[in-house]
């Protein structure tokens, strides 16, 4: 094999791995190294694999006379050994029947895997120990149960149960009331209206119970609140230590969704888990969850909701998957904070050498196996279009059996479609040439194969190309993660997009938080990750991506908020959360888009990407009342029965006041069938500082959007003080065609209050469009 040359790969390792001069501890040019062996090889001779090792080393000679160091024999881990070598004996060693690939050691330290880190929450500074890491705020998660066993959600070192604490534990399939404890303080399970619809629970191998048998509800409870767990990661990648956001908040979960053709849940069910949770004294809600886009009156979690906000409880749902176009918002009501997926600054990838180190590329991969490849064979079509695509039963498995095959993914064949034919063929693996890499699912990977995007892949065309074909070879190091990834954050291609059909002139999403392979507990009896022709692999933790994974990250941040700021409303929470909001991502430029790797825009990522600890101390928030938002469904003509159905009046309601200017931490503008559309935007602010300040008003808009702020300058007296102020945006599309209903946004900015003398910046972004 070529020489390995450390600094070589430095830039891939610099976050994760820390890099040790050997000359420090080791003469000379000797360094340590693991070395791969395949045990079948052992010759006869030996009595065993640690005698035909240490036989090896010793037969090793080299010009100084030093002989190599033999340190640990595996038996387990790998079939191997490591040992202190020099260029002399690498060079030997490769040429030794039996080698299968040597790897210089690495020095590492563990890290939290990996959100909290990207989020900027740190143990010594900042929201987590101010907030107490959550402590006594009780986090209800409505979602498909929970595996109570999950070292997650371990009790050990919390405190009592908080006494306001009215919840309780049922007993019923393989689940007890010894189940909870005082991180897992309530479980319950709701199935009721899904029997009814004919799910037949037993027969889908599904628990009657609160225990989890998807793993969904496990994964949202544990990044929401669990606790703290070292050397999880998933089949070797992202190794470190794992916890949740808010890692002594207290957990409730209320199974609603079960196992049926699809995973299911009931109106009804969804209603009754939520009423439970109010009554027993949740803090924070969350839903990972929707239903279809209705009028808030018959969305089952938009009725529930007003009611828990009613009581003071913070709800966060899912914008939905249904991304990257527009109009695709699930969870839009005004009173529900809707949350959109972010990637995080963390990849997983495999390092591809190629011949003997003439080239070396990094590409994407998630394979679970811990598999060495050392010198295969490589296949490739060679102008033949259709086998440079490796299209079904476009190659020969006597060409390619064996052999790592090297083509493009074609943008018109699933992976699937192009897996196929790897497996037909029984190649060894694949190099996929594409750059749809970011795309890829972590359950896409049951197969060995490597995506290298297409500078790359150019690249590793001409290597091919300059060998002859029977002497193109290439060595694969799987199981690699990478921290510090750039540009991260991006809207994740599949997080649904606003303006939401029912309620337009609210922008939605909200906020952006991480929801792109996110690790977090999983059930440890279900299959998850499929590989070759083998069943499915078994995990206690998953790498998982969706909005899913989103909202419980925006419910843990509230639920720090909230043991920070006792007496904040949750509008107020939420307004925090928008106004202290990242724009940009970790290269100062605006956050992009990941589909369109252009720049995105509010109705992709809302007022931005979530930052707890600017959410903090946010300096100015817009609050609003549950009268504000009635008053804004008459606006929309809702009936009295329909406003009757969210408020639950006895009395016979009548609108009064309808305003659809409600206190909202965004302006949208909903552009009419003219060049031109106008409109005033009155907002109260609330000082939630702890001393006087005065504040400032700037604006930052594009042509063809014209804004104002009367007045430019507000006073507040004291803590918990308001002032008014109104904004006007006047919109001027020019010459642009107007098309109604289509998936044009207009323009967007950011009103900017400034603290004079102070920290505090309040941005809020103001955005035109036009409604489905």
């Amino acid at each position: 094999m070529g020489k390995f040359n450390p600094f070589k790969f430095f830039p891939y390792f610099l976050l994760i791995i820390l890099p040790v001069s050997m000359s420090s501890t080791i003469s000379g040019s000797y360094n340590t190294y693991i070395i791969h062996m395949d045990k079948s090889a052992m010759p006869a001779a030996f009595s065993s694999h640690h005698h035909w090792y240490t036989a090896t080393l010793s037969s090793l000679s080299s010009s100084n006379g030093l002989l190599p160091t033999h340190l640990y024999t595996y038996n387990h881990v790998i079939y191997g050994f490591s040992a202190v070598l020099s260029p002399e004996h690498l060079h030997q060693l490769s040429r030794i029947p039996g080698h299968i690939a040597t790897y210089p050691e690495m020095f590492g330290h563990l890290h939290t895997t990996h959100t909290p880190q990207f989020l900027g929450l740190n143990n010594h500074s900042g929201l987590w120990p101010i907030s107490g890491f959550g402590d006594d705020v009780i986090i209800g998660i409505l979602d498909t149960g929970i595996w109570p066993e999950s070292e997650s959600f371990d009790d050990e070192g919390m405190p009592p149960l908080p006494e306001r604490w009215r919840g309780g534990c049922e007993s019923g399939m393989e689940f007890n009331s010894s189940n909870c404890n005082r991180k897992l303080i309530g479980a319950r399970s709701f199935s009721k209206g899904i029997k009814r619809r004919g799910l037949n629970i037993s027969r889908t191998n599904d628990y009657d119970s609160p225990r989890d048998f998807m793993g969904h509800g496990t994964h949202t409870s544990s990044t929401a609140a669990g606790r703290h767990v070292d050397n999880v990661e998933y089949f070797g990648y992202a190794k470190g230590t794992a916890t949740g956001i808010a890692p002594m908040a207290r957990l409730a979960m209320y199974k609603v969704v079960f196992d049926g053709d699809t995973y299911e849940t009931a109106a009804s069910d969804v209603l009754a888990g939520m009423d439970q949770a109010i009554a027993d004294g949740v803090d924070i809600m969350s839903l990972s969850l929707g239903f279809p886009e209705t009028p808030f009156s018959e969305n089952p979690i938009a009725v529930g909701a007003f009611s828990a906000m009613e009581k003071g409880i913070f709800v966060s749902c899912s914008v939905g998957n249904s991304g990257p176009h527009a109009y695709t918002i699930f969870n839009g009501a005004p009173w529900i904070t809707t949350v959109g997926a972010g990637t995080v600054d963390r990849d997983f990838v495999a390092r591809v050498t190629f011949g003997d180190g003439e080239l070396t590329v990094i590409g994407k991969s998630i394979y679970p196996e811990n598999l060495f490849v050392s010198n295969v064979p490589i296949y490739y079509g060679y102008g033949n279009r259709s086998k440079e695509i490796c299209d079904y039963k476009s190659l020969n498995p006597k060409e390619v059996a064996g052999k790592y095959i090297f083509c493009d993914l074609d943008d018109n064949l699933t992976v699937f479609q192009q897996l196929l034919e790897l497996d037909r063929t029984e190649a060894a693996g694949a190099i996929f040439n594409s750059d749809s890499g970011q795309f890829l699912k972590t359950s896409d990977f049951n197969l060995p194969f490597v995506t290298v995007k297409p500078n790359d892949g150019e690249l590793v065309k001409k290597y091919i190309t300059s060998v002859s074909e029977n002497n193109a070879t290439a060595s694969i190091k799987f199981q690699i993660t990478v921290i510090g990834t750039r540009p991260a954050p991006q809207v994740a291609y599949f997080s649904s997009r606003g303006p939401d059909r029912q309620s337009p002139w609210i922008l939605k999403p909200d906020i952006l938080a991480p929801g792109v392979n996110i690790l977090a507990a999983w059930v440890p009896n279900r299959g998850l990750q499929p590989i070759r022709d083998s069943d499915l692999l078994l995990t206690d933790y998953a790498l998982v991506s969706g909005t899913s994974m989103a909202s419980p990250h925006a419910v843990a941040i509230a639920a720090l908020l909230k043991a920070t700021h006792r007496d904040w409303s949750p509008a107020a929470i939420r307004s925090a959360m928008m106004t202290s909001a990242d724009v940009v991502d970790n290269t100062g430029n605006p956050i992009i888009d990941m589909t369109s790797k252009v720049a995105g825009t509010p109705l992709d990522f809302g007022a931005g990407h979530v930052n707890p600890n600017k959410a903090m101390d946010p300096g100015l928030v817009y609050d609003i009342e549950a009268k504000d938002y009635i008053n804004y469904l008459c606006s929309l003509n809702y009936t009295t029965q329909q406003i009757r159905v969210i408020w639950r009046t006895t009395s016979n309601f009548t609108c009064e006041y309808a305003n659809r200017d409600l206190n909202y931490p965004s302006f949208m503008v909903i552009l009419n069938e003219t060049n031109t559309t106008t409109y005033t935007f009155k907002r109260v602010l609330t000082n939630v500082g702890d001393s006087p300040s005065v504040y400032r008003a700037a604006v930052k808009v594009p042509s063809g959007m014209k804004v104002s702020v009367q007045p430019e300058m507000i006073s507040f007296e004291k803590k918990y003080s308001r002032a008014e102020f109104n904004l006007t945006a006047e919109i001027n599309l020019g010459g642009i065609e107007i098309v109604p209903q289509s998936d044009y946004i207009g323009n967007y900015g950011f009103l900017l209050w400034s603290e004079e003398n102070g920290k505090h910046v309040v941005r809020s972004p103001i955005v035109s469009a036009f409604a489905a």
